[in-house]
């Protein structure tokens, strides 16, 4: 995707630049996609929602004044076309043998599940959207955007049509609302008491308002079913760990007919596709695919139409490769059908384009620039991420000898060869016979605990960490303590206590993992990291792990970023000094995606920003 508010490529498109439209639709598709597929609930009608939003944005791109509000404008598309989706208020099928199961419906959450691999409370978050109403999900579906840094609260609001203040006090809401949904989520799929059993014996199996306030009623006076509100992590930071769900793969362009014409094409597996259509031709090619459909855009300006080749392949992946060498052609064959249209024919008495020399309505293909050889590699040095648009270039680029991403495997994100991927026990309730599976599977080393000592993260006592920490260190793989936020080295802390425990119960930690994030944001951060972990490995004399660090300043009750310089000068600083500290094992970035503001490292797309340059620049 591109980077958020690209003027530029909306102007390029309004002036009808060679593939500039088709660029456009592409890049915005996902976004538009996860904004129609969360506020419908993956109805049958999603697919065409999204396609008639893109058409209606094509359609009335040239008459947008400011390139600026592109994206605020096609977000007001979107949610207009959804609201007249639910005018009509067609009703889903109801399936009445769902009553004893937690997540009824095959829908958009089940989609999301599915293809983001989601485990534990993120699970349960998108399984709870489905017990909100319809202007709930809505608000969510932009909401979840803005969480992930794929849009602004001005432009939440603005597409709602809200003030901002309205807004705000409608995401509150909303928040809590979905909260009391990922109880019903939990409660549901315990064994049933009986009085739970009395409670739902009316349902249907169709989530809704009224079952979700029956049912969280009977939680919170059930001494059973109250342990569905224990260790809910805060929602916030829940969201913007999932990633927006990838458009449906599969297009495949054997057999599609294209005006008029049969085409075959030789393509990489499972591209996302788009063709641009002759000229003068009306942007409606759609390729349904299940739930969606893709459609393709029509030149803006008869001037511009100059450059579209019929027939003519743009390949638009996902998550794009390094650039292919000029010498490898796509190559296309394409035969006139029997039955011919009354479109002229001038241009498609073609029978066959190869890759041979002939040149006949063979698309003109741009020079890529060269790709830059990766940096040099680092064992030491690593990356947390999540998945997001150029992951696996950006991993490949940046010299990291190790990722991880706060989980059991590597789930949606695509881990480069080189590059080890070490696996986590997030919190408690990872603590499972499957989950230890996974991680076994994943390599030799394995990571504690997510922040126990937050009662936002994984929110552990340190007698439940002890009680569990049995059943890590059965798999025998080597095993780092639980990464506390803060104060490791603090007499009394939240990790001494631990490790004074693990000691007297004979458990094994291999090495010390830790977070640290630091509010000063001149030359002295780096001073104050090195003494911060200098303490730490005197205290426990084992091998330390940094795991998540950067500069975040949490004093003012919200959360304050430093300047792009200064986050660049601290990434530079920063890496060389670990790289020279003996007693560090590794150590990582928080985080690789710089898809939201804070302190990312790649944009969308895998290229670095400054301070992605400078940690690259180290190894």
């Amino acid at each position: 995707m591109r980077t958020p508010g690209d003027a530029a490529a909306v102007t390029a498109a309004q002036r009808g630049e060679p593939g500039a439209l088709d660029a456009l639709v592409a890049d915005y598709l996902p976004l538009v996609y996860n904004v129609v597929g969360r506020a419908l609930g993956g109805h049958p009608d999603t697919d065409d929602v999204v396609q008639e939003t893109m058409l209606r944005a094509v359609d009335g791109l040239a008459k947008l004044q400011d390139p600026e509000s592109f994206r605020s404008w096609l977000l007001v598309i979107a949610m207009n076309q959804v609201r007249d989706r639910h005018r009509r208020n067609t009703p889903l099928p109801v399936d009445h043998e769902v009553l004893d199961r937690a997540d009824p419906g095959a829908d958009f959450a089940d989609y999301a599940i599915t293809r983001l691999q989601l485990r534990g409370q993120r699970r349960e978050v998108v399984a709870a959207t489905r017990w909100i109403g319809d202007d709930e999900r809505e608000l969510l579906s932009l909401w979840w955007l803005e969480s992930v840094g794929r849009i602004t609260r001005a432009e939440l609001a603005e597409a709602l049509d809200l003030t901002p203040q309205h807004a705000a006090v409608r995401v509150q809401r909303m928040k809590a609302q979905l909260d009391a949904a990922r109880v019903v989520v939990r409660v549901l799929a315990m064994p049933r008491c009986d009085d739970l059993a009395a409670v739902v014996s009316g349902w249907d199996g169709v989530p809704g308002a009224l079952w979700r306030k029956r049912i969280v009623r009977h939680a919170r006076e059930c001494d059973r079913c109250t342990r569905g509100f224990d260790d809910l992590a805060n929602v916030d930071g829940l969201v913007a760990r999932i990633p927006l769900v990838p458009l449906p793969p599969g297009l495949d362009l054997p057999g599609l007919d294209l005006l008029g014409q049969t085409g075959t094409a030789v393509l990489p597996a499972d591209p996302a596709v788009v063709v641009q259509p002759a000229t003068g031709s009306k942007a409606a090619i759609a390729v349904k695919k299940g739930f969606w459909a893709h459609a393709a855009a029509k030149p803006l300006v008869a001037a511009a139409a100059v450059a579209a080749v019929a027939g003519g392949v743009v390949l638009l992946p996902n998550d794009p490769p390094p650039p292919l060498p000029v010498a490898a052609p796509v190559a296309v064959t394409t035969t006139t059908t029997a039955t011919a249209t009354t479109a002229p024919t001038t241009t498609a008495t073609t029978t066959t384009t190869t890759t041979s020399a002939t040149t006949t309505a063979q698309p003109v293909v741009a020079a890529p620039p060269p790709p830059r050889p990766p940096a040099a590699a680092s064992a030491k040095k690593g990356v947390s991420t999540w998945h997001f648009d150029g992951v696996t270039r950006a991993l490949s680029d940046i010299g990291a000898g190790w990722v991880y991403n706060w989980a059991t495997t590597p789930e949606n994100v695509q881990v480069p060869p080189g590059v080890e991927y070490v696996p986590m026990i997030w919190g408690a309730k990872a603590v499972t016979p499957a989950d230890l599976e996974a991680v076994a599977r994943q390599g030799t080393t394995l990571l504690g605990f997510n922040e126990p000592d937050l009662a936002e993260q994984s929110n552990m006592t340190v007698e439940q960490a002890l009680d569990l920490w049995p059943r890590l260190q059965a798999t025998g793989m080597r095993l780092g303590s639980p990464a506390v936020a803060h104060s490791a080295d603090k007499p009394g802390g939240w990790l001494d206590r631990f490790m004074a425990g693990a000691e007297q119960r004979g458990l094994r930690v291999d090495f010390i993992a830790l977070h640290w994030y630091g509010s000063d944001f001149g030359p002295a951060a780096v001073g104050h990291l090195k003494n911060y972990l200098d303490a730490v490995s005197a205290r426990y004399g084992l091998p330390v792990w940094l795991t998540e660090y950067s500069l975040m300043d949490f004093s003012g009750g919200g959360v304050r970023y430093p300047d792009e310089r200064q986050l660049a000068d601290f990434a530079g600083g920063s890496s060389r000094m670990l790289e020279g500290l003996p007693y560090l094992e590794r150590y990582a970035w928080f985080a690789l995606p710089a898809d939201k503001p804070g302190t990312g490292l790649y944009l969308p797309g895998g290229t670095p920003n400054r301070a992605g340059e400078a940690y690259r620049a180290t190894g």
